[in-house]
């Protein structure tokens, strides 16, 4: 009986999960519609650039029926919008000579996971490892040097610290290249060659994502295990002769993952988004770097693709945050 009962509220936890995610996705849909449209601007002096001298108001209007701009925002444009949304369909591009929207998106989305997938990656192993110690050895050194140093570090801004990188390692030393993704002069080489240039690329701009993001994890999983280490269930353990590896790894470091999981899937979450000031600051061709040149160009259609694309990934991430958490902790499905 008490199977059963286990059973039904996880199914019904998830079931609420799906609901909540499928309706926060639909109102992003509406607000990043909406958003767009108050924008200042007209896309369609975008759309006849490079002849505007001799455009008639005639030529205007046509284009403005030819991308749907002339009908009613709610609810003609807004249902057009959702429907083809739902659909797959995320419209043209005005700016990339009407490319379809996904293509622009997804050509720069893999840059965007290599760089920021790597730099989360390298952040959370470091930054959780390096946390959870500080907080089990709250008087060491290590705890006050890790905090301090990750107090620094998460009141950095990203750009600032990705030029100070580009300074010293690129244009002072030397070492590094400190802007694009590849080097233009490569020329056709063999695959080692072309993977180390690559690789050359990818390390000032990781390193200042991983620097700027390991403060968040060192801090949340320092206070997380501080606190767990006072509770009663842990001065119990103690009383029963546990040694400290096995209340770390038996009772604390379970309960103390509850915030850093939190943490780690909303950063995960905006892995799509990409790091739009780093991006911009060391040149890499990703959706961040898109978002600008979008934005600076009012392309509705590309902006609606990728804020879409990002809501849905943090939906998604809170998705799984409420599902780890069911794991982590039952209490939650009730």
């Amino acid at each position: 009986m008490g199977l059963n009962v286990q059973r039904g509220q996880a199914s019904r936890h998830i079931q609420r999960v799906m609901m909540r995610a499928a309706v926060t996705i639909l109102m992003v849909a509406i607000l990043n519609f909406i958003l767009f449209r108050i924008i200042p601007g007209d896309p369609t002096s975008l759309l006849l650039a490079g002849a505007r001298d001799g455009v008639t108001t005639e030529q205007i209007q046509a284009q403005r029926e030819r991308w749907g701009l002339n009908r009613p925002l709610i609810p003609d444009q807004l249902l057009s919008y959702l429907s083809t949304t739902f659909q797959g369909d995320l419209g043209y591009s005005f700016k990339f000579q009407g490319r379809p929207v996904a293509d622009v998106i997804f050509g720069r989305l893999p840059a965007t996971i290599v760089l920021v997938g790597l730099g989360q990656f390298i952040a959370i192993i470091s930054g959780v490892t390096l946390g959870i110690y500080a907080g089990w050895r709250r008087r060491s050194a290590v705890a006050h040097v890790a905090t301090i140093t990750s107090l620094a570090l998460y009141s950095t801004p990203p750009f600032w610290l990705g030029m100070v990188l580009v300074v010293v390692f690129s244009t002072g030393l030397g070492w590094l290249p400190g802007y694009g993704a590849y080097s233009p002069t490569l020329g056709s080489v063999d695959y080692f060659d072309w993977l180390a240039d690559r690789i050359r690329h990818l390390v000032l701009p990781t390193s200042t994502l991983a620097l700027v993001l390991v403060g968040q994890y060192v801090l949340v999983a320092r206070a997380a295990m501080s606190e767990v280490i006072t509770e009663d269930y842990m001065i119990t353990a103690r009383a029963k002769g546990l040694t400290s590896r096995q209340m770390l790894m038996r009772h604390a470091f379970r309960n103390a993952m509850l915030p850093v999981v939190t943490l780690v899937t909303l950063n995960l979450g905006y892995v799509v988004a990409g790091a739009v000031t780093v991006e911009s600051v060391f040149g890499w061709p990703g959706v961040g770097s898109l978002t600008v040149e979008a934005l600076n160009a009012r392309d509705y259609p590309v902006l609606q693709g990728i804020f879409l694309l990002i809501g849905a990934s943090v939906v998604a991430a809170n998705l799984v945050a409420d599902l780890t958490y069911s794991v982590l902790d039952p209490r939650v499905r009730q």
